[in-house]
């Protein structure tokens, strides 16, 4: 009996136990990120307890998959990552169920008769969590709101700002706050900034937007050169560290833009009126000023506290028309700005910036909220003038608060620099791609029959412009670019300097967009503490506690988007169900494969036990199904005809069949 104590103790003693955040699937299972764990650790169903997606839990490690993945069970749940949740309430004789949108939560919400307050079966609801018993199947919730029928616009927006804890009202102090603000800009305030009003600037954005965050200004100078100002507003001006509306910021992290609406970061007292860059009107910038010659090549930068007056507001597509040869009263600076943004951008690509594009779509609403039809928002020679002086901008803020005096000034290698400065600053980092993943997709191009020159042994970033080159205007083009920008890591926001790759700069941070991004406020605050002392804050830890949030809110905003976009197309796509379509394979799965309509990039599943001609099997070797008897094959890139075979607005998925 001693002898098993021990060993049982041993036993224990060898186990390992970490903490993460859970990150559940639709079949049961999850896996669990650690920070301290170089792989996800997989949890079965049967294992998982009563933990939820984005749980924080401890997990015990049991043994290795064969694939060296660890695998575990979660033991404790250390905290909630939320427990309210929108859902359809399925109502019966005594008890009732919420059966959840969101198809990470893989349990229904037992709700008691007392609780469910007058919803109705079949209605849309909000539920929380109230309980869980230890050997309860269900977790026991009480109903909080109804948010209305399924199916419908609001109901289902509603939703989706539920689903990912979308706050939709400023709590009472932030509002109050905002009466209080003297947003009037001083003679004594504009004595203390450089005045731009007398130089000719103006504002390049989308035709439907609200709020101007930046400005680019140009002057000739008497040398010949060009002064270029990138021009962002001063939110650090009017936002305080740790009032009630930079809390409130700070909790939000970013501004989240749903198909029909904006959950804005920042009040629209400031977003809309005081921080936008609106033309005929005094505002306070915090710019970044550049003496340029005809090679693009910096002669001089500045950077500090400005005052501008915007001339114009252009949208982009005006600004496309003037570069494509109709006159305007500021066509030479137009023609200035873009001859400039064009040699910045082929010195990016040439020093390793690639140059991913995906086209965006854009739905069309009525007054209703209802999709009457698509735009397509492509990059063009408007779009790529702004981008390459944003990125300017970032990337010598960057530099200039990150980059030290070395006695060394060979080319380090891609970890963290060592400054002797040691300022403290929040870098935008994108780390190399995974050689697992890049193997995967020089193997997909090999056997996908895309012509390739792809050579991962060399340098990965030329390979991949080469790719992308090749596939402009081919059929393909956005597939391979979503599968190209899948193969890199995820960019976040961080203390802790790596460079970033895709942009091949050695530093890099966001400073362009401080109304709808945290982060780029933080670094207009470090920035201003930079040019008045000469260093920064030591607070390394609270900045990176900061920085981490801001990537997951950044993460989850655009999961949001993609919700929104994704109802959106089904509800779009149920006005053509008659149809027949011209798409494109865009993934392929055990089960079926992806196909992503050429006329509006809606995209849909077809099934694998719906093609009727032959029984097809995932080919894993080639990528693609493969038909049994006939040797047929459905891969990626793949030209197929397709209509709408039935519609799911509740849980946002479309099934196509082959015309």
């Amino acid at each position: 009996m001693r002898k098993q104590t021990k060993g049982r103790q041993r036993h224990q003693q060898n186990q390992r136990y970490v903490i993460g955040t859970v990150d559940m699937k639709a079949s049961g299972a999850a896996f669990i990120i650690s920070p301290g764990q170089p792989k996800d650790i997989y949890i079965p169903r049967e294992r998982t307890g009563h933990a939820l997606n984005g749980d924080i839990v401890k997990a015990v490690i049991k043994h290795s998959r064969h694939n060296d993945r660890p695998e575990g069970e979660i033991i404790e749940i250390i905290e909630r990552g939320k427990t309210t949740y929108s859902g359809t309430l399925q109502l019966s004789e005594g008890h009732a169920f919420v059966l959840p949108d969101n198809s990470k939560v893989p349990t229904d919400i037992y709700v008691p008769k007392n609780k469910i307050n007058n919803a109705l079966n079949g209605q849309k609801v909000r539920v929380n969590i109230i309980g869980w018993e230890k050997d309860d199947k269900n977790p026991t919730g009480e109903i909080m709101e109804v948010l209305g029928q399924p199916g419908e616009h609001t109901a289902e927006m509603n939703s989706i700002i539920e689903e990912f804890s979308l706050p939709l009202q400023f709590p009472k102090e932030v509002k109050k706050a905002v009466e209080n603000l003297r947003t009037s800009i001083s003679e004594e305030e504009i004595k203390r900034r450089r005045d731009f009003r007398d130089i000719m600037t103006f504002t390049i954005d989308p035709a439907d937007a609200k709020d101007f965050d930046d400005a680019l200004s140009l002057k000739k100078l008497d040398n010949g050169h060009w002064e270029v100002g990138v021009h962002i507003a001063d939110v650090s001006h009017y936002v305080q560290p740790d009032s009630p509306i930079d809390k409130e910021a700070a909790t939000r992290a970013t501004s989240v833009y749903l198909v029909d609406r904006v959950i804005p970061m920042l009040p629209e007292a400031l977003s809309n009126e005081a921080c936008s860059l609106n033309p005929h009107e005094d505002k306070l910038c915090f710019s970044a000023v550049f003496e340029l010659n005809e090679h693009a090549e910096i002669k001089h930068q500045w950077f500090g506290k400005t005052v501008i007056n915007s001339k114009h507001r252009f949208n982009y597509e005006e600004v496309q028309e003037i570069l494509d040869g109709k006159e305007d009263k500021l066509s030479s600076e137009v023609h200035t700005l873009n001859k400039l943004a064009k040699t910045l951008r082929a010195k990016r690509m040439k020093e390793g910036s690639i140059a991913f594009e995906k086209t965006e779509v854009k739905f069309i609403l009525d007054g209703a909220g209802n999709p009457l039809g698509v735009k397509f928002m492509e990059a063009n020679d408007s779009h790529r003038l702004i981008e390459d002086f944003m990125l300017l901008a970032n990337r010598k803020v960057a530099e200039l608060v990150g980059k030290a005096p070395v006695e060394n000034n060979a080319a380090h290698e891609r970890h963290e620099h060592k400054d002797k400065k040691k300022n403290v600053f929040v870098y935008r980092v994108h780390d190399q791609p995974d050689t697992e993943k890049i193997q995967k997709f020089v193997e997909f191009l090999r056997k996908s029959g895309i012509k390739s020159t792809f050579d991962r042994s060399t340098n990965i970033a030329n390979s991949m412009n080469d790719l992308l080159e090749n596939a402009r205007s081919k059929p393909y083009e956005n597939v391979l670019n979503i599968l190209a920008i899948r193969t890199m890591a995820k960019a976040i926001y961080t203390t802790k300097n790596i460079g970033h790759y895709g942009l091949g700069f050695d530093f890099y941070t966001h400073f362009t967009s401080p109304i709808r991004r945290y982060p780029d406020l933080m670094v207009h605050r470090l920035l201003q503490e930079y040019l008045i002392t000469g260093k920064t804050t030591d607070n390394k830890h609270e900045l990176e506690e900061q920085c981490k949030y801001c990537s997951k809110l950044e993460r989850m905003a655009e999961e949001a988007e993609r919700a929104s976009v994704k109802y959106k197309q089904v509800q779009f796509m149920q006005k053509h169900s008659s149809e027949i379509f011209e798409g494109l394979i865009s993934g392929v799965t055990e089960y079926g494969f992806f196909v992503e309509l050429k006329a509006n990039k809606c995209e849909g599943f077809v099934r694998g036990r719906d093609l009727q001609d032959d029984f097809y099997y995932y080919d894993e070797q080639n990528y693609c199904l493969k038909g049994k008897r006939t040797g047929k094959r459905f891969q990626l890139g793949q030209d197929v005809n397709v209509k709408v075979k039935r519609t799911d607005l509740i849980k946002k998925f479309i099934d196509f069949e082959l015309a």
